[in-house]
């Protein structure tokens, strides 16, 4: 058992250990380093984390996080409305953007479907991306989830509730590896995937 020299650094070092990736040491090095800096510099640090957690909010349309009720990608004038890209999470919208190769916007489901982690359809943003499809003019939705199986096992749920719409539904093509995630992707590769999706369907015949 570690032993402290302060209570309030033992109390540091275990609110930091509960960041994800972040062990014991690695808090204690945080939290050392935090005692060497000036005042004003950790107050700034404190400061813009509290600030984040409570303003922070998620875009209206996309799920995405913004600073306003719509996020810059919803907002922009220069994004193809009609094509969206359905990913898992907010990494993946920055993994995506850092290609350089997309253009239109985004859904963020928040998660894909596990039951074994106990997530269900109704634990994402699922019907939210289908009232978006009933109430706008969608040409084109991307399905780029991870290559995993409650990836896969998502695309098809999606599959079957876009059904009933007049949409062209794509998925990103297999340049990313079986059982990846967009985030630890390339960009290169990334983006190769976007610009190479393929029909949706195509991708059922071949299993």
């Amino acid at each position: 058992m570690q032993s402290y020299p302060s209570k309030l650094l033992e109390s540091a070092v275990n609110e930091l250990a509960k960041l994800p990736g972040i062990g014991r040491k690695t808090a204690l090095r945080m939290a050392l380093n935090l005692l060497k800096r000036n005042i004003p510099e950790v107050e700034s640090l404190g400061n813009a984390i509290i600030k984040m957690r409570n303003e922070v909010i998620y875009c209206t349309e996309c799920r995405n996080i913004s600073d306003q009720e719509l996020c810059a990608i919803c907002s922009s004038p220069k994004r193809d409305h009609h094509l969206i890209c359905v990913v898992e999470d907010i990494r993946d919208v920055m993994a995506v953007e850092n290609t350089g190769q997309y253009s239109g916007v985004y859904h963020v489901l928040g998660g894909v479907i596990s039951p074994m982690d106990g997530i269900g359809p109704q634990e994402l943003h699922i019907e939210a991306l289908i009232s978006r499809v009933a109430a706008s003019h969608i040409g084109e939705i991307i399905l780029a989830l991870p290559t995993t199986i409650e990836g896969d096992t998502t695309n098809f749920y999606l599959f079957r509730k876009l059904a009933g719409f007049n949409i062209k539904l794509t998925t990103i093509a297999r340049g990313v590896s079986i059982g990846d995630e967009l985030e630890h992707t390339d960009e290169v590769t990334l983006g190769r995937s976007i610009l190479n999706r393929t029909p949706y369907e195509s991708g059922l015949h071949r299993k």
